[in-house]
């Protein structure tokens, strides 16, 4: 059951990064998200990009785990590794440019993984 808690809390924070870039373009990964799935059905060639799409099908790794009756670990590492890599590039932009914002926003997520690959690891 605490797997599956967990499961939930990665996927809600995986949804909290702050991304900022040029002038005064700012979002969280949840409006970028939905820019994304909405592009998906009105012009694929503008959203299809690997930076994009992976962390997508990571988080759908993670949320068809919430449904299995004994989720997969396998499935869930592919899911956080995908989610993983996105939230590595915002920690590492943040750090470069200093903004703290990106920062403080990669960290919930980082301690959710944490505690889920523990939590995984002491099952086994």
């Amino acid at each position: 059951m605490r797997t599956k808690a967990l499961l939930i809390l990665a996927i809600l924070a995986s949804l909290l990064g702050y991304m900022e870039w040029g002038q005064n373009n700012t979002a969280f990964v949840l409006e970028a998200e939905y820019q994304i799935i909405k592009g998906l059905f009105t012009d694929i060639t503008s959203v299809i990009h690997p930076l994009t799409i992976i962390p997508l099908i990571g988080q759908l790794l993670l949320m068809f785990a919430l449904f299995q009756k004994s989720p997969s670990k396998r499935l869930i590492y592919f899911g956080l590794i995908a989610i993983g890599i996105l939230y590595i590039i915002l920690l590492l932009v943040g750090l470069i440019a200093m903004r703290f914002t990106t920062i403080l926003s990669t960290l919930p997520f980082f301690i959710i993984l944490i505690l889920l690959i523990r939590q995984l690891r002491q099952k086994h």
